[in-house]
């Protein structure tokens, strides 16, 4: 019997943690990113590299939120999945969740290809927070993990070229405001999956591009990709070139053979075959190759030391094996974005599948040789020519049955626009209650208030939203997404001024105040930025209607942005009367508990903040490098950091 390629729904139980609210303050501080470099290192670089290293590297968040309501406690859920399959491939993707392939399963042998994470745990280390390890991710925007890594996209049938179906993934990148799709092909008796990617540019002036394709793979394998040197990127934010596969007295093609956390990006010769494998000693393992377009390979270790053992175990469940990432890039390094020229787009086909290749032990440049021989027999280079030949024409095919409904973001976008983008429809019906206002002021000209006091919803900052927010009636509201977008153009004494405005007729006083804070914070006045936090608390507590999601959110947001001001300017007595009135649940969390050992330190209570750490919490949010568990033990004590709190990245006397 013939089993054809088929798409299916499928729920997938397993624990997980909720995702939360988002923050609902505007992220107006800098983009708190770890993949910066030294200046100094850019000097002996390629000229190609240099200058897109240096090419409109993302400086805010904006117009995304900062996702961190998520917790640890995880508890049995389901979680909507896709499930392509033939009789040769079984992949399972979370349309939910980025459009995340969680599982590749080679059905002939009974084989996961990739590392699937058990549990679903957020944790954060995408550009926006929330984000979770395991399965192939599509890093798009900016250097960093998506925005979109916990968001939904949309989803549908679409035709294949060999007449069957694919399953089309695409969504509105919001930090470029680039639309993007993902088209997953499995032909009959395939045992690739052919992935079709296309990111395009619809607007009338160039715009920075970025992709990553993330694989996350068993960490007991040895990664061979056709390169003799590369860039290496530690959490020092050092970048050198450095030999493979030997560096430093070790072999770093086996994944823990590295002592810290490390990228290593590989220099592929232009004129090779785009490839990279991760197998066991017996030489089975995933291959992931693609058209030349996506040019760049790379390696991500934890490391063995201890810093990476505990950030492992945090992403996961205890008893579960670790990973690293083998990925592709459109550049050489992730610290680099392309130039994406106006109304073009940018395309290329990517191929996974198994791979019985010889042993990889020995010496590398006959263990690459033997593997891609072996890919060549198994998928000529040629093919996935072919196939992305084949797909092209396909790519503006209009999608069938719709699987899964993503933002209402593109739609909105559309409608502003007209743009016809083919193959990935943007229905003004998805079109939600973040949208809504924004409608309206596109209809209109009139930014409409709200119905009930509530915190402010989502601001817009591109420059056509920005106009029609300078044209429409002056309202408190409008003035204050007006003041954001301000912000995020670089013009902050006008932000200023227009935040001050909407003061002076605002039924809600704090999150101008907030803003106005921020805004003290970055031009070195902290002690007007504490009276603000202050005050902006006050008001919140007074205005403050019920204990729902969002009040709470925003509550807790406000609250950590004060008390850390106050503290900054040695002012724990305030401090403490804005930690006495947050709710005991918000007091309970991990991010709170360490909040709470700064205060009692700041307050001359040693012994009482030392209790803090031996009563044990888990700051759920804390960020990828961050070491401020590290510094605040140190204050607490002279004894070495407790095990598991140490998520430190890279070498103490870095």
């Amino acid at each position: 019997m013939v089993v054809v390629t088929t798409i299916r729904r499928e729920v997938l139980t397993l624990p997980a943690a909720p995702l939360g609210p988002d923050n609902p303050l505007p992220a107006l501080r800098p983009l708190d990113e770890v993949h910066r470099i030294d200046e100094r290192d850019t000097a002996g670089l390629p000229h190609d590299m240099a200058r897109q290293i240096g090419y409109a590297p993302l400086h805010s968040l904006l117009p995304a939120r900062v996702r961190d309501g998520y917790g640890r406690a995880r508890e049995e859920r389901g979680i909507d999945a896709l499930v392509l399959e033939n009789d040769r491939l079984r992949a399972t993707v979370l349309p939910g969740l980025g459009g995340r392939i969680a599982s590749l399963v080679h059905k002939t042998t009974g084989r996961e290809l990739l590392y699937r994470n058990p549990v679903f745990q957020p944790a954060n280390f995408a550009l926006n927070g929330a984000w979770f390890s395991g399965g192939i991710e599509w890093n798009i925007g900016a250097t960093g993990h998506t925005t979109l890594s916990c968001a939904p996209v949309h989803a549908a049938r679409v035709p294949a070229p060999d007449g069957g179906e694919m399953l089309r993934l695409w969504e509105w990148e919001r930090l470029r405001d680039l639309p993007f799709q993902v088209d997953l092909w499995l032909p009959d008796g395939s045992d690739f999956l052919h992935v079709g990617v296309r990111v395009r540019n619809p607007h009338e002036r160039a715009v920075p591009a970025y992709w990553w394709s993330n694989i996350a793979v068993p960490e007991e394998r040895r990664v061979l990709v056709p390169a003799e040197a590369a860039y290496h990127f530690g959490y020092e934010r050092r970048l050198g070139r450095v030999p493979v596969p030997a560096y430093d007295g070790a072999d770093r093609t086996y994944p823990l053979h590295s002592t810290y956390a490390a990228d290593y990006f590989y220099d592929v010769p232009e004129d090779r075959r785009r490839w990279i494998a991760a197998l066991d000693q017996d030489g089975a393992g995933l291959v992931q190759t693609s058209t030349d377009v996506l040019r760049g390979r790379k390696l991500f270790v934890w490391g063995a030391g201890p810093g990476g053992r505990r950030w492992q175990r945090w992403l996961t469940e205890p008893g579960t094996g670790g990973y690293c990432e083998i990925q592709a890039g459109l550049a050489r390094t992730q610290l680099e974005h392309i130039r994406l020229e106006a109304e073009s787009e940018v395309a290329w086909l990517e191929s996974y599948g198994p791979l019985e290749a010889p042993p990889p032990a020995g010496e590398w440049d006959t263990a690459v040789r033997r593997t891609e021989e072996r890919l060549e027999a198994v998928l000529p280079r040629a093919a996935v020519d072919a196939a992305h030949a084949a797909w092209r024409p396909y790519a503006d095919a209009e999608p069938g049955e719709i699987l899964a409904t993503g933002s209402g973001w593109g739609a909105l976008e559309v409608l502003r626009t007209g743009w016809k983008l083919p193959g990935t429809p943007f229905a003004e019906a998805a079109i939600g209650e973040a949208q809504q206002p924004w409608r309206e002021l596109l209809r209109t000209g009139s930014f409409p208030e709200p119905r009930r006091v509530a915190p402010p919803g989502e601001s817009l900052v591109a420059p056509a939203w920005r106009d029609l927010l300078e044209t429409a009636p002056a309202t408190p509201l409008t003035e204050y997404h007006l003041g954001v977008a301000q912000w995020h153009a670089g013009d902050r004494a006008q932000a200023v001024r227009s935040w001050e405005r909407a003061l002076e007729l605002a039924p809600s006083l704090w999150p101008l105040l907030r803003c106005l804070a921020v805004a003290d914070q970055e031009s070195g006045h902290h002690e007007r930025a504490a009276d603000r936090y202050a005050e902006a608390f006050d008001d919140l507590c007074h205005e403050r209607r019920d204990q729902g999601e969002r009040w709470a959110a925003a509550t807790a947001a406000l609250a950590r942005e004060a008390i850390e001001a106050l503290l900054r300017v040695r002012r724990p007595r305030q401090a403490r009367a804005v930690w006495d009135r947050v709710p005991a649940a918000t007091r309970a969390r991990g991010r709170f508990r360490l909040l709470e050992a700064e205060l009692l330190l700041a307050e001359g209570d040693r012994d009482r903040a030392r209790a803090v750490f031996e009563d044990g919490f888990e700051v759920a949010d804390l960020r990828e490098g961050d070491e401020r568990i590290g510094r605040v033990w140190e204050r607490v004590c002279d004894e070495p950091l407790p095990e598991r709190h140490d998520f430190r990245m890279r070498p103490p006397s870095a």
